[in-house]
């Protein structure tokens, strides 16, 4: 039986830090297959209140106003509302906080949403707020819980959402697999989050073309098992329990990225629902266009603050020939980053590029799985991959690097299933690293991106001041694009503990933005890195960003307070 109704008030509840994240029971649901739903719509202002007043002018103040008077005051009066409308326009720092609706508002746009789409469809379970409220490997966390959960299952039911949400002026958060690392699905103002659990499967496949359409909720690695039999995969390669919405949300990265990009390289086009309910496509299908402004790159990387993408286009490549899958240990970090900064201005082919120190590699021999002990020193993994001739070339090439570098040993996998379980330590390197925390701990997991050349400098000086917190603290990451990430391990409920960490994270992305990096590679900026990115970016191009944000949600819905605020801090 659904839990009586309830809509916690800005609580915030005592973190239970050895919290297990429940996982949404998908079986409270029905959805019927194949039946169809009429879905009635309400105008966006359904609810708007109209104050009307009444003025009347006596017969001798009327005769007084002369046409030639008249017509001064009403130019001076114009005058004035354009100045002040430009002002607003040209100074986004001075316009006002926006103003969410009530709780009473939030009440009537659930009990709205549950009459025109099904009593289950929106959730107000306590378990189910706090799974989607709160992340036990977030860097930080929002001191508020949504006020429910939307489980929408098609592009018209997102829509339907949006309309009623903004009626009652309801925030937004889209949310789909939960693995960010910023707080980027947190919800500060409370709200609706929309999960979209029940929207995750491929709509479309292009063999010919070489590009799939596919829903927000579809893990990449679940995508690319059902498409392997086209010979195609998909390249994007983040953790192993991202999904393709929140993928495009902060414009993720993965082991692949040397080779294939990012995921701004890898989206065609989006299905987008906008603030108020409107539905768009940001283009059509081939992959190059002239076609007006770029509204695909402009979503890709906007965390779900201008609109909620419900599809997704997306390019395929071809499945390599052959793949390797190498390990060099190095004495230092730094001979690690120099090799790699020689290697790509050497134009050397490979796949993936990835960094571990010796701390990372003792979390890959105590959890096991790749069935051989490994030393415990500073590591490159390479992938290579291509034809037989092509691979044995480039590891010829890198052998001989490596080895000018200090290399200590270049050892291969023996077989596929080696090859696949090494690959698979790296890829869960942070998971395992959460497995061996001790009651009590938590991982502070951050990144930061800088030019190759300044590579070997910003990873030897990180090292050191990691080493100097005396805790379980580790470099790693795509070090083939200057992206690395520095994961941490230590007690939250420590104020000084904390405060040793938090300055050496944000030293260390202080130190990128002085080396013309920036404060994040891939994790995007969510609540986290709002301070950095105006140091990385400066005041004059975040009031164009908040410009462009007013032009599509002017109430500040769509997951507000996220990469910065409607009004600058004074």
């Amino acid at each position: 039986m659904r839990a009586a109704f309830s809509i916690p008030r800005g609580f915030l509840p005592t973190p239970r830090l050895s919290y297990c994240r429940p996982r949404v029971s998908l079986s409270r649901r029905v959805v019927a297959s194949g039946a169809s739903r009429t879905i009635s719509t309400t105008s966006a202002n359904g609810n708007q209140h109209q104050d009307s007043s009444s003025s009347s002018s006596s017969s001798a103040n009327s005769s007084s106003w002369t046409a030639s008077r008249t017509l001064l005051v009403s130019a001076l009066a114009a005058g004035l509302g354009y100045g002040y409308a430009s002002y607003a326009q040209e100074s986004p720092r001075a316009a006002k906080k926006p103003q969410y609706g009530s709780q009473k508002d939030f009440e009537k746009a659930i009990a709205e949403l549950r009459a025109k789409l099904g009593e289950d469809t929106i959730s107000t379970d306590e378990e189910d707020l706090h799974q989607h409220g709160y992340s036990e490997w977030s860097s930080l966390n929002a001191d508020r819980l949504p006020v429910a959960i939307a489980y929408p299952t098609s592009t018209e039911e997102v829509a339907e959402i949006a309309k009623v949400c903004h009626k009652y002026r309801m925030p937004m958060i889209p949310y789909s697999g939960g693995s960010s690392l910023e707080a980027n699905f947190s919800a500060p103002h409370g709200g609706m989050t929309i999960d979209f659990a029940f929207m995750n499967k491929i709509l479309d496949i292009h063999q010919d073309d070489m590009d799939v359409v596919v829903q927000p909720s579809i893990q990449w690695m679940d995508l690319n098992e059902k498409i392997k039999h086209t010979g195609l995969f998909f390249p994007v390669d983040p953790g192993p329990s991202a999904m393709i919405g929140g993928m495009v949300g902060t414009n993720c990265s993965g082991t692949n990225a040397v080779r294939y990009g990012t995921m701004k390289d890898s989206v065609i086009n989006l299905t987008v629902v906008l603030a108020n309910g409107d539905i768009i496509k940001t283009r059509r299908r081939p992959r190059k266009t002239s076609a007006g402004y770029n509204l695909t790159g402009l979503f890709v990387g906007s965390e779900g603050t201008l609109g909620i993408v419900t599809e997704a286009t997306l390019k395929l490549v071809p499945i390599p020939e052959l793949t390797r899958v190498g390990v060099v240990a190095f004495p230092t970090v730094r001979d690690c980053a120099s090799t790699a900064m020689q290697l790509i201005k050497k134009g050397i082919q490979v796949q993936c590029m990835e960094i571990m120190d010796e701390v990372q590699m003792d979390v890959i021999n105590k959890a096991g799985g790749t069935g051989r002990t490994w030393g415990v020193s500073p590591t490159l993994f390479f992938k290579f991959s291509g034809t037989t001739a092509g691979v044995a070339d480039s590891i010829n090439l890198t052998r001989q690097l490596a080895k000018n570098n200090n290399a200590v040993e270049f050892t291969f996998a023996k077989d596929e299933k080696e090859a696949h379980d090494l690959w698979s330590a790296r890829k869960q390197s942070l998971w395992s690293m959460m497995a061996l925390r001790k009651e009590g701990s938590e991982v502070w997991s951050t990144d930061v991106a800088v030019p190759l050349s300044r590579l070997p400098d910003i990873i030897e000086i990180s090292k050191k001041e990691l080493d100097s917190l005396g805790l379980f603290a580790s470099i790693l990451g795509h070090i083939g694009d200057g992206n690395f990430h520095a994961s941490i391990m230590y007690d939250r409920q420590d104020p000084e503990e904390r405060a040793r960490v938090e300055k050496v994270v944000y030293d260390m992305v202080d130190r990128a933005l002085e080396m013309e990096g920036s404060c994040t590679g891939e994790h995007g900026i969510g609540l986290g890195k709002k301070g950095s990115l105006k140091k990385e970016l400066g005041t004059a191009t975040i009031d164009v960003m908040r410009n462009l944000k007013r032009s599509l949600d002017p109430h500040w819905l769509l997951n507000p307070g996220k990469i910065f605020d409607p009004e600058e801090d004074s």
